[in-house]
């Protein structure tokens, strides 16, 4: 059996091919890609703010106002008094959002398990371990 290559640039490039794999998932739902940051976002934060989400993506302002109004307009997030600032509204999920923000987590979970499932025993016991040390890299 060859001895494999450790080969960090080859690593990056398996990485980004399944993260792009998985965001293919996202994309079959019409979601661009702040889109999908923001839902996720208010999925688990909850309500925040226009300028909390702007800071928090590292978007301009007026860039997170634009994205929030087209999901507003697409019935995905809604807007809620700020309790204690009412200049600002609190934007949170809408029942649709919270909705499709589960469609599409399953819908990547399911493209994964399914490919998963074409591994031998050993390679998925490899990539479980791997799953562990990766997670373990990016806490560091």
């Amino acid at each position: 059996m060859p001895r494999p290559r450790h080969d960090t640039e080859e690593l990056v490039t398996a990485l980004g091919l399944l993260v792009r794999r998985l965001r293919a998932e996202r994309a079959a739902h019409d979601l661009g890609w702040t889109e999908a940051a923001v839902i996720g976002r208010l999925g688990r934060g909850g309500a925040s703010t226009i300028a909390e989400l702007a800071r928090l993506e590292n978007v301009k302002p007026q860039s997170m106002g634009a994205t929030i109004a087209a999901l507003e307009e697409a019935g995905l997030v809604q807007r809620k008094p700020h309790p204690s600032d009412r200049r600002q509204a609190l934007i949170e999920l809408s029942a649709a959002g919270v909705a499709l923000r589960k469609d599409v987590r399953e819908a990547k979970r399911a493209w994964l398990q399914q490919a998963i499932g074409r591994l031998d025993p050993a390679e998925r016991d490899t990539l479980f371990a791997a799953g562990e040390i990766m997670a373990r890299l990016a806490q560091s």
